[in-house]
Protein backbone atom coordinates (compact mmCIF):
# COMPACT_ATOMS: atom_id res chain seq x y z
CA UNK A 1 0.00 0.00 0.00
CA UNK A 2 1.69 3.16 -1.17
CA UNK A 3 0.95 6.65 -0.02
CA UNK A 4 -0.79 8.99 -2.41
CA UNK A 5 1.08 12.06 -3.53
CA UNK A 6 2.01 14.72 -1.02
CA UNK A 7 -1.40 16.39 -1.35
CA UNK A 8 -2.95 13.24 0.05
CA UNK A 9 -6.39 11.79 -0.43
CA UNK A 10 -9.35 13.52 1.23
CA UNK A 11 -11.56 10.45 0.77
CA UNK A 12 -9.22 8.51 3.06
CA UNK A 13 -10.72 10.55 5.93
CA UNK A 14 -14.12 8.93 5.31
CA UNK A 15 -13.68 6.45 8.22
CA UNK A 16 -13.42 9.35 10.66
CA UNK A 17 -16.53 10.91 9.16
CA UNK A 18 -18.36 7.59 9.57
CA UNK A 19 -17.31 7.43 13.21
CA UNK A 20 -18.51 10.98 13.88
CA UNK A 21 -21.82 10.43 12.11
CA UNK A 22 -22.48 7.25 14.05
CA UNK A 23 -21.34 8.46 17.46
CA UNK A 24 -22.38 12.10 17.30
CA UNK A 25 -25.41 11.54 15.07
CA UNK A 26 -26.94 8.88 17.31
CA UNK A 27 -26.20 11.03 20.36
CA UNK A 28 -28.01 14.02 18.87
CA UNK A 29 -30.90 11.93 17.59
CA UNK A 30 -31.47 10.13 20.89
CA UNK A 31 -30.27 12.95 23.19
CA UNK A 32 -28.04 10.32 24.78
CA UNK A 33 -24.37 10.54 23.80
CA UNK A 34 -23.69 7.14 25.34
CA UNK A 35 -26.37 5.33 23.35
CA UNK A 36 -23.92 4.37 20.61
CA UNK A 37 -20.96 2.48 22.14
CA UNK A 38 -17.78 4.22 21.05
CA UNK A 39 -16.08 0.88 20.34
CA UNK A 40 -18.81 -0.16 17.93
CA UNK A 41 -18.67 3.20 16.17
CA UNK A 42 -14.91 3.02 15.72
CA UNK A 43 -14.85 -0.63 14.63
CA UNK A 44 -17.34 0.35 11.94
CA UNK A 45 -14.96 3.14 10.91
CA UNK A 46 -12.14 0.57 10.77
CA UNK A 47 -14.20 -1.61 8.42
CA UNK A 48 -14.66 1.41 6.13
CA UNK A 49 -10.90 2.07 6.18
CA UNK A 50 -10.25 -1.54 5.14
CA UNK A 51 -12.41 -1.04 2.03
CA UNK A 52 -9.92 1.39 0.47
CA UNK A 53 -7.29 0.19 -2.03
CA UNK A 54 -9.34 -2.76 -3.25
CA UNK A 55 -6.44 -3.95 -5.41
CA UNK A 56 -4.46 -4.65 -2.27
CA UNK A 57 -5.06 -8.03 -0.57
CA UNK A 58 -7.11 -7.83 2.62
CA UNK A 59 -4.34 -9.58 4.54
CA UNK A 60 -1.92 -6.81 3.57
CA UNK A 61 -4.33 -4.15 4.83
CA UNK A 62 -4.83 -6.03 8.06
CA UNK A 63 -1.04 -6.12 8.48
CA UNK A 64 -0.98 -2.34 8.14
CA UNK A 65 -3.73 -2.09 10.75
CA UNK A 66 -1.78 -4.33 13.13
CA UNK A 67 1.37 -2.31 12.57
CA UNK A 68 -0.39 0.83 13.78
CA UNK A 69 -2.29 -0.95 16.56
CA UNK A 70 0.89 -2.56 17.86
CA UNK A 71 3.09 0.51 17.69
CA UNK A 72 5.41 0.74 20.69
CA UNK A 73 3.84 4.00 21.88
CA UNK A 74 0.37 2.43 21.84
CA UNK A 75 1.56 -0.68 23.70
CA UNK A 76 3.43 1.30 26.35
CA UNK A 77 0.39 3.50 26.84
CA UNK A 78 -1.82 0.43 27.31
CA UNK A 79 0.54 -1.04 29.92
CA UNK A 80 0.50 2.26 31.79
CA UNK A 81 -3.31 2.24 31.66
CA UNK A 82 -3.31 -1.26 33.20
CA UNK A 83 -0.99 -0.24 36.03
CA UNK A 84 -2.87 3.00 36.65
CA UNK A 85 -6.15 1.09 36.85
CA UNK A 86 -4.69 -1.35 39.36
CA UNK A 87 -3.32 1.43 41.56
CA UNK A 88 -6.52 3.49 41.53
CA UNK A 89 -8.68 0.47 42.34
CA UNK A 90 -6.54 -0.84 45.21
CA UNK A 91 -6.14 2.64 46.70
CA UNK A 92 -9.91 3.16 46.58
CA UNK A 93 -10.68 -0.30 47.99
CA UNK A 94 -8.47 0.24 51.05
CA UNK A 95 -10.25 3.52 51.83
CA UNK A 96 -7.83 5.97 50.26
CA UNK A 97 -10.51 8.04 48.55
CA UNK A 98 -12.63 8.48 51.68
CA UNK A 99 -9.55 9.26 53.76
CA UNK A 100 -8.35 11.87 51.27
CA UNK A 101 -11.77 13.53 51.06
CA UNK A 102 -12.25 13.63 54.84
CA UNK A 103 -8.70 14.82 55.47
CA UNK A 104 -9.21 17.67 53.04
CA UNK A 105 -12.62 18.65 54.43
CA UNK A 106 -11.22 18.73 57.95
CA UNK A 107 -8.83 21.53 57.02
CA UNK A 108 -11.22 23.90 55.25
CA UNK A 109 -11.72 27.24 57.07
CA UNK A 110 -15.49 27.89 57.13
CA UNK A 111 -15.15 31.34 55.52
CA UNK A 112 -13.46 29.79 52.48
CA UNK A 113 -15.75 26.79 52.18
CA UNK A 114 -16.46 26.68 48.43
CA UNK A 115 -13.04 27.94 47.39
CA UNK A 116 -11.67 25.26 49.70
CA UNK A 117 -13.99 22.65 48.22
CA UNK A 118 -12.60 23.47 44.79
CA UNK A 119 -9.08 23.10 46.18
CA UNK A 120 -9.99 19.73 47.70
CA UNK A 121 -11.37 18.55 44.36
CA UNK A 122 -8.09 19.64 42.75
CA UNK A 123 -6.06 17.63 45.28
CA UNK A 124 -8.26 14.54 45.07
CA UNK A 125 -8.37 14.50 41.27
CA UNK A 126 -4.61 15.08 41.16
CA UNK A 127 -4.20 12.08 43.46
CA UNK A 128 -6.78 9.80 41.84
CA UNK A 129 -6.25 10.80 38.23
CA UNK A 130 -9.95 10.92 37.44
CA UNK A 131 -12.42 13.78 37.28
CA UNK A 132 -15.42 11.44 37.26
CA UNK A 133 -14.21 9.66 40.42
CA UNK A 134 -13.64 12.99 42.14
CA UNK A 135 -17.08 14.27 41.19
CA UNK A 136 -18.72 11.04 42.34
CA UNK A 137 -16.95 11.25 45.71
CA UNK A 138 -17.59 14.95 46.37
CA UNK A 139 -20.97 15.69 44.76
CA UNK A 140 -23.04 14.30 47.67
CA UNK A 141 -20.93 16.34 50.11
CA UNK A 142 -21.37 19.42 47.92
CA UNK A 143 -25.13 18.88 47.87
CA UNK A 144 -25.18 18.74 51.67
CA UNK A 145 -23.17 21.95 51.91
CA UNK A 146 -25.49 23.72 49.45
CA UNK A 147 -28.62 22.63 51.30
CA UNK A 148 -27.16 23.62 54.69
CA UNK A 149 -25.85 27.03 53.66
CA UNK A 150 -28.49 28.01 51.09
CA UNK A 151 -25.94 28.34 48.30
CA UNK A 152 -27.07 27.55 44.74
CA UNK A 153 -26.49 23.86 44.10
CA UNK A 154 -25.15 24.45 40.55
CA UNK A 155 -22.52 26.85 41.94
CA UNK A 156 -21.21 24.29 44.45
CA UNK A 157 -21.25 21.47 41.89
CA UNK A 158 -19.56 23.71 39.32
CA UNK A 159 -16.69 24.21 41.78
CA UNK A 160 -16.34 20.44 42.22
CA UNK A 161 -16.38 19.82 38.46
CA UNK A 162 -13.71 22.48 38.00
CA UNK A 163 -11.49 20.88 40.61
CA UNK A 164 -12.05 17.50 38.99
CA UNK A 165 -10.89 18.83 35.63
CA UNK A 166 -7.77 20.30 37.27
CA UNK A 167 -6.47 16.86 38.23
CA UNK A 168 -7.83 15.18 35.12
CA UNK A 169 -5.57 17.52 33.18
CA UNK A 170 -2.49 17.21 35.41
CA UNK A 171 -2.42 13.96 37.38
CA UNK A 172 0.44 11.56 36.70
CA UNK A 173 -2.01 8.65 36.56
CA UNK A 174 -4.68 10.40 34.49
CA UNK A 175 -5.25 8.65 31.17
CA UNK A 176 -5.25 12.03 29.40
CA UNK A 177 -1.83 12.96 30.82
CA UNK A 178 -0.44 9.55 29.92
CA UNK A 179 -1.88 9.72 26.41
CA UNK A 180 -0.75 13.30 25.74
CA UNK A 181 2.81 12.61 26.93
CA UNK A 182 3.15 9.29 25.09
CA UNK A 183 1.77 10.54 21.76
CA UNK A 184 4.19 13.48 21.82
CA UNK A 185 7.20 11.54 23.12
CA UNK A 186 7.88 13.46 26.33
CA UNK A 187 8.16 12.55 30.00
CA UNK A 188 5.12 12.79 32.28
CA UNK A 189 6.89 15.04 34.78
CA UNK A 190 8.08 17.42 32.04
CA UNK A 191 4.59 17.73 30.64
CA UNK A 192 3.28 18.30 34.18
CA UNK A 193 5.67 21.17 34.84
CA UNK A 194 4.79 23.01 31.64
CA UNK A 195 1.07 22.34 32.00
CA UNK A 196 1.00 23.38 35.67
CA UNK A 197 2.58 26.76 34.96
CA UNK A 198 -0.06 27.49 32.33
CA UNK A 199 -3.13 26.53 34.38
CA UNK A 200 -2.04 27.73 37.83
CA UNK A 201 -3.39 31.28 37.27
CA UNK A 202 -6.77 29.78 36.32
CA UNK A 203 -6.91 27.82 39.58
CA UNK A 204 -5.94 30.84 41.70
CA UNK A 205 -8.48 33.11 40.01
CA UNK A 206 -11.17 30.44 40.45
CA UNK A 207 -10.51 30.24 44.20
CA UNK A 208 -10.82 34.04 44.52
CA UNK A 209 -14.02 34.12 42.44
CA UNK A 210 -15.67 31.33 44.41
CA UNK A 211 -14.72 32.92 47.72
CA UNK A 212 -16.13 36.32 46.70
CA UNK A 213 -19.30 34.81 45.24
CA UNK A 214 -20.12 32.83 48.39
CA UNK A 215 -18.92 35.25 51.07
CA UNK A 216 -22.44 36.34 52.07
CA UNK A 217 -23.63 32.83 52.86
CA UNK A 218 -23.48 31.27 56.32
CA UNK A 219 -20.75 28.74 55.74
CA UNK A 220 -20.41 25.78 58.06
CA UNK A 221 -19.26 22.29 57.16
CA UNK A 222 -22.08 19.80 57.83
CA UNK A 223 -20.91 16.84 59.89
CA UNK A 224 -17.50 15.78 61.16
CA UNK A 225 -15.02 13.87 59.09
CA UNK A 226 -12.64 11.21 60.33
CA UNK A 227 -9.65 9.88 58.45
CA UNK A 228 -6.46 7.85 58.74
CA UNK A 229 -3.31 9.62 57.55
CA UNK A 230 -1.69 6.40 56.41
CA UNK A 231 -4.40 5.79 53.78
CA UNK A 232 -3.46 9.01 52.00
CA UNK A 233 0.21 8.03 51.71
CA UNK A 234 -0.03 5.99 48.45
CA UNK A 235 -1.42 9.02 46.58
CA UNK A 236 1.24 11.31 48.02
CA UNK A 237 3.98 8.77 47.23
CA UNK A 238 2.91 8.49 43.58
CA UNK A 239 2.72 12.26 43.15
CA UNK A 240 6.11 12.90 44.78
CA UNK A 241 7.72 9.97 42.96
CA UNK A 242 6.45 11.20 39.60
CA UNK A 243 7.80 14.69 40.19
CA UNK A 244 11.12 13.17 41.28
CA UNK A 245 11.40 11.38 37.95
CA UNK A 246 10.77 7.78 39.03
CA UNK A 247 10.05 5.54 36.04
CA UNK A 248 6.28 5.46 35.52
CA UNK A 249 6.12 1.66 35.44
CA UNK A 250 8.04 1.36 38.70
CA UNK A 251 6.02 4.19 40.19
CA UNK A 252 2.58 2.73 39.49
CA UNK A 253 3.56 -0.83 40.38
CA UNK A 254 5.15 0.40 43.62
CA UNK A 255 2.12 2.58 44.39
CA UNK A 256 -0.18 -0.41 43.95
CA UNK A 257 1.92 -2.54 46.30
CA UNK A 258 2.04 0.30 48.85
CA UNK A 259 -1.73 0.78 48.71
CA UNK A 260 -2.27 -2.95 49.13
CA UNK A 261 0.16 -3.08 52.07
CA UNK A 262 -1.60 -0.14 53.77
CA UNK A 263 -4.94 -1.87 53.29
CA UNK A 264 -3.70 -5.12 54.81
CA UNK A 265 -1.92 -3.41 57.73
CA UNK A 266 -4.96 -1.28 58.62
CA UNK A 267 -7.35 -4.20 58.25
CA UNK A 268 -9.25 -2.56 55.39
CA UNK A 269 -8.33 -5.38 53.01
CA UNK A 270 -6.93 -8.85 53.19
CA UNK A 271 -4.34 -10.04 50.70
CA UNK A 272 -6.80 -11.64 48.30
CA UNK A 273 -9.17 -8.66 48.43
CA UNK A 274 -6.24 -6.43 47.42
CA UNK A 275 -5.39 -8.78 44.55
CA UNK A 276 -9.03 -8.82 43.45
CA UNK A 277 -9.16 -5.01 43.57
CA UNK A 278 -6.03 -4.80 41.41
CA UNK A 279 -7.56 -7.23 38.92
CA UNK A 280 -10.83 -5.28 38.78
CA UNK A 281 -8.90 -2.07 38.20
CA UNK A 282 -7.01 -3.60 35.29
CA UNK A 283 -10.23 -4.97 33.79
CA UNK A 284 -11.85 -1.56 34.22
CA UNK A 285 -9.32 -0.09 31.79
CA UNK A 286 -10.21 -2.62 29.09
CA UNK A 287 -12.39 -0.30 27.02
CA UNK A 288 -9.87 2.53 26.77
CA UNK A 289 -7.09 0.01 26.01
CA UNK A 290 -9.07 -1.70 23.24
CA UNK A 291 -10.13 1.67 21.88
CA UNK A 292 -6.53 2.92 21.84
CA UNK A 293 -5.45 -0.16 19.88
CA UNK A 294 -8.28 0.17 17.36
CA UNK A 295 -7.71 3.90 16.91
CA UNK A 296 -3.97 3.32 16.42
CA UNK A 297 -4.62 0.73 13.71
CA UNK A 298 -7.32 2.74 11.98
CA UNK A 299 -5.22 5.90 11.90
CA UNK A 300 -2.36 3.91 10.37
CA UNK A 301 -4.72 2.77 7.58
CA UNK A 302 -5.91 6.34 7.07
CA UNK A 303 -2.29 7.50 6.99
CA UNK A 304 -1.28 4.90 4.41
CA UNK A 305 -4.31 5.80 2.30
CA UNK A 306 -3.23 9.46 2.19
CA UNK A 307 -5.72 10.91 4.69
CA UNK A 308 -3.16 12.27 7.12
CA UNK A 309 -1.14 13.84 4.29
CA UNK A 310 -4.28 15.60 3.07
CA UNK A 311 -5.22 16.81 6.56
CA UNK A 312 -1.69 18.03 7.22
CA UNK A 313 -1.66 19.89 3.94
CA UNK A 314 -5.07 21.41 4.66
CA UNK A 315 -3.95 22.66 8.07
CA UNK A 316 -0.50 23.80 6.92
CA UNK A 317 -1.98 25.91 4.15
CA UNK A 318 -3.72 27.89 6.88
CA UNK A 319 -0.77 27.97 9.24
CA UNK A 320 2.15 30.29 8.64
CA UNK A 321 3.77 30.63 12.06
CA UNK A 322 4.62 28.53 15.11
CA UNK A 323 1.83 30.24 17.06
CA UNK A 324 -0.56 29.45 14.25
CA UNK A 325 0.48 25.81 14.45
CA UNK A 326 -0.17 25.77 18.21
CA UNK A 327 -3.61 27.29 17.70
CA UNK A 328 -4.24 24.70 15.00
CA UNK A 329 -3.41 21.87 17.43
CA UNK A 330 -5.64 23.44 20.09
CA UNK A 331 -8.52 23.78 17.64
CA UNK A 332 -8.04 20.23 16.35
CA UNK A 333 -8.24 18.53 19.75
CA UNK A 334 -11.09 20.82 20.86
CA UNK A 335 -13.16 19.93 17.82
CA UNK A 336 -12.53 16.20 18.25
CA UNK A 337 -13.53 16.40 21.92
CA UNK A 338 -16.75 18.22 21.04
CA UNK A 339 -17.57 15.36 18.70
CA UNK A 340 -16.55 12.46 20.93
CA UNK A 341 -17.33 13.87 24.41
CA UNK A 342 -14.24 12.11 25.72
CA UNK A 343 -10.94 13.93 26.20
CA UNK A 344 -8.83 10.77 26.24
CA UNK A 345 -10.23 9.63 22.91
CA UNK A 346 -9.77 13.16 21.55
CA UNK A 347 -6.07 13.12 22.44
CA UNK A 348 -5.56 9.58 21.08
CA UNK A 349 -7.11 10.67 17.78
CA UNK A 350 -5.50 14.11 17.51
CA UNK A 351 -2.13 13.20 19.05
CA UNK A 352 -0.39 11.69 16.01
CA UNK A 353 -1.43 14.56 13.75
CA UNK A 354 -0.43 17.09 16.41
CA UNK A 355 3.01 15.48 16.59
CA UNK A 356 3.46 15.82 12.83
CA UNK A 357 2.50 19.50 12.99
CA UNK A 358 4.78 20.08 15.98
CA UNK A 359 7.75 18.52 14.21
CA UNK A 360 7.09 20.62 11.11
CA UNK A 361 7.08 23.86 13.11
CA UNK A 362 9.67 22.87 15.74
CA UNK A 363 7.27 22.98 18.69
CA UNK A 364 8.59 21.42 21.89
CA UNK A 365 6.85 18.08 22.65
CA UNK A 366 6.24 19.18 26.24
CA UNK A 367 4.32 22.17 24.96
CA UNK A 368 2.33 20.17 22.42
CA UNK A 369 1.35 17.60 25.06
CA UNK A 370 0.21 20.41 27.36
CA UNK A 371 -1.84 22.09 24.62
CA UNK A 372 -3.56 18.80 23.79
CA UNK A 373 -4.44 18.11 27.40
CA UNK A 374 -5.46 21.65 28.36
CA UNK A 375 -7.85 22.27 25.49
CA UNK A 376 -9.40 18.80 25.53
CA UNK A 377 -9.98 19.16 29.30
CA UNK A 378 -11.40 22.65 28.81
CA UNK A 379 -13.97 21.44 26.28
CA UNK A 380 -14.72 18.26 28.22
CA UNK A 381 -15.41 20.34 31.33
CA UNK A 382 -18.02 22.57 29.69
CA UNK A 383 -19.98 20.38 27.25
CA UNK A 384 -23.35 19.52 28.84
CA UNK A 385 -23.36 16.05 27.26
CA UNK A 386 -19.97 15.04 28.70
CA UNK A 387 -19.69 12.40 31.43
CA UNK A 388 -18.57 14.95 34.04
CA UNK A 389 -21.63 17.20 33.84
CA UNK A 390 -24.07 14.34 33.29
CA UNK A 391 -22.86 12.43 36.35
CA UNK A 392 -22.72 15.53 38.55
CA UNK A 393 -26.19 16.64 37.48
CA UNK A 394 -27.60 13.18 38.05
CA UNK A 395 -26.12 12.89 41.53
CA UNK A 396 -27.59 16.18 42.79
CA UNK A 397 -30.80 16.33 40.76
CA UNK A 398 -30.22 19.41 38.60
CA UNK A 399 -29.94 19.94 34.85
CA UNK A 400 -26.46 20.05 33.25
CA UNK A 401 -27.54 23.32 31.65
CA UNK A 402 -27.97 24.89 35.11
CA UNK A 403 -24.34 24.13 35.94
CA UNK A 404 -22.92 25.73 32.79
CA UNK A 405 -22.89 29.24 34.24
CA UNK A 406 -20.66 28.15 37.13
CA UNK A 407 -17.88 26.30 35.32
CA UNK A 408 -15.29 28.95 36.05
CA UNK A 409 -12.16 26.82 36.08
CA UNK A 410 -12.55 24.98 32.75
CA UNK A 411 -13.27 28.29 31.00
CA UNK A 412 -10.36 30.07 32.70
CA UNK A 413 -8.10 27.11 31.88
CA UNK A 414 -8.91 27.55 28.20
CA UNK A 415 -8.32 31.30 28.41
CA UNK A 416 -4.94 30.73 30.09
CA UNK A 417 -4.08 28.24 27.35
CA UNK A 418 -4.85 30.83 24.67
CA UNK A 419 -2.82 33.51 26.47
CA UNK A 420 0.10 31.07 26.86
CA UNK A 421 0.12 30.49 23.10
CA UNK A 422 -0.11 34.21 22.29
CA UNK A 423 2.76 35.27 24.58
CA UNK A 424 4.83 32.10 24.17
CA UNK A 425 4.65 31.15 27.86
CA UNK A 426 6.45 29.37 29.40
CA UNK A 427 9.84 29.69 27.76
CA UNK A 428 11.35 26.22 27.47
CA UNK A 429 14.96 25.18 27.36
CA UNK A 430 15.99 22.44 24.99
Amino acid sequence: MKKDNQKGNPFALLPLAVFLVLFLGVGIATKDFYKMPVLVAFITATAVALMFNRKEPLNKKIEVFCEGAGHSDIMMMCIIFILAGAFASVAKAMGGVDATVNLSLSFIPSQFLIGGLFLIACFISLSMGTSVGTITALAPIGLGIAETTGMPIPLVIGAIIGGGMFGDNLSMISDTTITAARTQGCELRDKFKVNFLIVLPAALITIVLLTVMTWQYHQEIPGRYTYEWVKVLPYVAVLVGALAGVNVFVLLAGGTLLAGAVGVLTGSLDLFAAVEAASNGMIGMAEIIILSIIIGGTLELIKRNGGIDYLLGFIKRRIHTKKGAEFGIAALVSLVDMCTANNTIAIVMAGPLAKDIAEEYDIDPRRTASILDIFSACIQGIIPYGAQLLIAAGLVGVSPMEILGYLHYPILMGICGIIAIVIGFPKLKK
